[in-house]
């Protein structure tokens, strides 16, 4: 699957309610997602518009490592 190429990082925090995670603080520009699903786990995310891709990419793929999916599968079920 191709990823989407105007994400914001509001619009992904929202889409990562999914698997759980929630916005425990913001510094500046960058939120902090925690989800306790599958284990205790942390994301930072820039509070950017549009995310670039690399950075969905490598935020995507740390989401399917906890989660013990892939990639793809993770990726349609965030922006399908």
């Amino acid at each position: 699957m191709k990823l989407p190429r105007n994400v914001s990082g509001q619009q992904l925090a929202k889409a990562l309610a999914v698997f759980g995670y929630v916005i425990t603080r913001q510094t500046g520009s960058h939120m902090r997602l925690s989800t306790i699903v599958g284990g205790q786990h942390h994301l930072t995310i820039p509070d950017h518009s549009p995310l670039r891709v690399g950075t969905l990419a490598a935020i995507i793929s740390e989401v399917a490592q906890h989660s013990g999916s892939t990639r793809e599968d993770v990726a349609k079920r965030l922006f399908d």
